[in-house]
């Protein structure tokens, strides 16, 4: 808290409707400098979310079945119009799924990094954690319980193998933009 000033943030949730409009609440925090923010993406109808800011601390993480492309490119726009100061969106995955966030995020003048799984998997898992789609997951979620466990990030439940994806290629990406040095987690 500086001198007892509080700032209204809005947190983002995605309506389940059929408008895929952007829904949420405000938190009240301690006012401080403009945060700058990182969204991760584990891309697929089916889309893992994590948001960190720029100390490299996890916020929120969700996942959300989009249903379709027109509904997906509804919610990325609206998503990330939402997110004030997002720098960064990361996003794991090819295709035209992928190429909707990476679109709308260059409209959005927000930087892009494209990774896939062999790529950050390397860097934060052992070998012996993913040598088959289905460890990997589980592997996901386990380590990004502990992610979860450290930060402030609400946590209503475990998170599904997207929304875990979505939290270690976050952890990645703030490695990758210099906002953390390292990335150390407890196998």
């Amino acid at each position: 808290m500086k001198n007892g000033i509080f700032e209204k943030v809005w947190i983002p949730q995605i309506d389940k409707s059929h408008t895929f409009s952007i829904k949420g609440r405000f938190i009240s925090r301690a006012m401080t400098k403009p945060e700058k923010y990182l969204l991760s993406v584990d891309a697929g109808i089916r889309t893992g979310l994590a948001l960190y800011n720029g100390s490299g601390k996890l916020e929120w993480y969700r996942s959300h079945n989009l249903g379709s492309m027109a509904s997906l490119r509804k919610v990325a726009y609206s998503l990330l119009r939402s997110i004030d100061e997002l720098e960064y969106i990361v996003v794991e995955g090819g295709g035209p799924i992928t190429n909707v966030w990476l679109n709308t995020a260059r409209k959005l003048n927000i930087s892009v990094i494209r990774t896939d799984a062999g790529e950050w998997r390397k860097e934060l898992m052992y070998m012996k954690e993913y040598p088959n789609s289905q460890k990997a997951k589980d592997s996901a979620i386990k380590l990004s319980q502990k992610i979860i466990d450290a930060s402030d990030a609400p946590a209503f439940n475990t998170p599904t193998h997207d929304a875990a994806e979505a939290i270690l290629i976050g952890k990645w990406g703030c490695k990758k933009v210099n906002w953390i040095q390292s990335v150390f987690l407890q196998h």
